[in-house]
């Protein structure tokens, strides 16, 4: 059944692309399923920015389905694209000796050592295949490497070489001519083509190369060394004769084209094809491919020879990373989408990339945000569930928690991520221990279970082990701070008093924080239940002395955990003792 009524379909970008989406797709192909596509490159870790490449057509495809529409979400892996450089710091690999395989189809790369996939693009496909099923993205498949070797495009291969001039006449709008002092070339108009230049050593990009033969838009691999660092030399386009010669080895040999299927169309040759080819109705594209002679605007214009047309859809914005540099320096290059389902629910990485336009950059926390978002996220979840929030916010959470098949598995009991962060925090990994606190959260409702506060729980336990320092983490006293006591004056021992005596009463996170807030209150002689618009400003400054008090008895620093969660976890009996009870 679908998740988001009639009703809010005009309410978020998403439906208002749907609407577009399916008028076009009527236009061009009636009655046929709606297509749209992403495309991903298994060149190394498939990262977070990537991850917006599919999340976005996945959001509209999902819209278009849940309207009870028939549609296709395609994911091309683009694992027949050579190998242009070595990732850093990827485990397995030693860089020297994959310098090796530059050249080469990824598919003909070794895996690191150590995997159990055939070869590198595999092994990366592997990790966010994975990640997709998890936040519950429908998709179709396509190796390009299957494609490709298998003769699939040999048709659109031969139509590009015999319109290889109207093609040229194209590409040939957005070449530049000669700079002063520097030598020849094609200008790259964003980072992969630019990389594929460097890769190579040459000058000739993806675009395709001018040859002995003139300009030639497809790219044999060697039929010795595999790389792609070879030249036509010559083609006959009677008999598809081809001549080429590699420059990494020195191979050559002359094949028929019509029976070839050992290289592939250029990059910005591949691409329209495969829009004609595949009726491509809806495709994002980055900022990179937004400026003059880039790929998505060259392919505008060379989709045409194919007889198809370009697709709809928005260029998309940046996604940034708060919080990971320590990460990235040990792991190479920035996190993936793995890498944020281990410290995240999928409902709240879905909710990132549906909440913000596409042409919105936005961050994905590995810091201590994280807990401010999940506090977001939690607000939304309540108003959404009493019916106060926002006709778009409603949307986006829909989109969140689920997709046109249901909804996706949630946690039973969703605690404040802070509060279970706090919990792995001090009990390091002593699951007894953390149960034990957490029921006593809500005594009225105990927790009896953690598996009831799973998968929220291991998220939050495994950011606090893997993105919070060491000296950063929460370790309680084994003794009383004796030096501390000793030296506290009257009014620091009457706070420590008046929290002691009010323990047992309020051993509950609610009845806690009501005590640890009180304290510095009833010290000034107002009431506990008094609101800040009732005091004088210096209680929020009694109440920060208070508070560091009670961390460096407690932990010996000057902040830690929420202190609610912190003497719950504790326990009363130690509390009572490190306080000098």
């Amino acid at each position: 059944m679908p998740i988001v009524a009639q009703s809010t379909e005009t309410t978020d970008w998403v439906s208002r692309f749907a609407d577009e989406v399916i008028e076009e797709s009527e236009r061009r192909a009636p009655g046929k399923p709606v297509v749209v596509a992403s495309g991903l490159s298994p060149s190394g870790p498939i990262h977070l920015g990537n991850l917006r490449e599919v999340m976005t057509p996945h959001l509209v495809a999902d819209e278009i389905r849940r309207r009870g529409h028939r549609v296709r979400h395609l994911i091309s892996w683009d694992d027949y694209d050579r190998y242009r450089k070595v990732p850093e710091g990827i485990a397995g690999v030693d860089k020297k000796a994959w310098e090796e395989h530059i050249g080469k189809p990824l598919t003909s790369v070794p895996a690191p050592k150590g995997s159990s996939y055939p070869n590198w693009a595999e092994h990366f496909k592997a990790a966010m295949i994975e990640s997709l099923a998890e936040l519950g993205v429908e998709f179709d498949g396509i190796s390009q490497t299957e494609q490709y070797t298998t003769g699939v495009y040999r048709e659109q291969i031969l139509h590009a070489v015999r319109h290889r001039g109207d093609i040229d006449a194209i590409l040939d709008q957005y070449r530049t001519k000669k700079a002063p002092a520097k030598k020849q070339g094609r200008k790259p108009v964003d980072e992969a083509e630019l990389e594929a230049a460097e890769g190579s050593g040459a000058a000739a990009e993806d675009d395709g190369s001018s040859t002995a033969a003139g300009y030639f838009p497809y790219k044999p691999y060697c039929g010795n060394c595999e790389k792609d660092l070879t030249t036509v030399t010559s083609y006959d386009d009677d008999s598809t004769e081809l001549t080429y010669a590699c420059t990494a080895c020195g191979f050559s040999e002359t094949v028929r084209l019509n029976e070839f299927n050992r290289g592939k169309l250029v990059w910005k040759v591949d691409w329209p094809m495969r829009w004609a080819y595949e009726g491509v109705v809806f495709e994002p594209s980055g900022v990179d491919h937004s400026s003059p002679g880039s790929s998505f605007q060259v392919g505008g214009q060379i989709v045409g020879i194919f007889g198809g047309k370009q697709p709809i859809g928005p260029m998309y914005a940046f996604v940034g990373i708060s919080g990971m540099a320590k990460m990235s320096s040990s792991k190479g290059g920035v996190p993936t989408p793995a890498d944020a389902l281990q410290i995240m629910e999928p409902q709240l990485l879905r909710w990132l990339y549906a909440r913000r336009r596409p042409n919105q950059s936005f961050k994905v926390a590995f810091d201590q945000e994280i807990q401010r978002l999940y506090d977001e996220w939690d607000r939304l979840d309540a108003k959404v569930a009493d019916g106060s929030a926002l006709p778009a916010d409603v949307a986006a959470h829909a989109r969140a928690v689920g997709t046109a098949a249901g909804d996706l598995p949630r946690t039973p009991r969703p605690m404040p991520y802070r509060t279970l962060a706090s919990v792995a925090d001090i009990t390091a990994g002593h699951e007894d221990q953390a149960l034990r606190i957490l029921s006593e959260l809500d005594p009225e409702q105990p927790l009896t279970s953690l598996d009831e506060a799973r998968p929220r729980y291991d998220k939050a336990e495994a950011w606090i082990n893997t993105h919070v320092p060491a000296d950063q983490r929460t370790i309680v006293r084994d003794e009383p701070d004796a030096e501390l006591l000793k030296s506290l004056d009257e009014a620091s021992q009457q706070s420590l008093r008046l929290l002691l005596d009010g323990l047992a009463e309020h051993w509950s996170l609610d009845g806690l924080t009501h005590l640890v807030y009180g304290v510095p209150k009833v010290q000034a002689g107002f009431s506990a239940d008094a609101t800040p618009k009732e005091l004088p400003p210096e209680i929020k400054t009694a109440q920060r002395s208070f508070f560091a008090l009670l961390y460096h008895l407690l932990v010996g620093r000057d902040t830690g955990p929420r202190l609610p969660t912190l003497l719950l976890a504790v326990g009363q009996d130690r509390v009572r003792a490190l306080l000098g009870q």
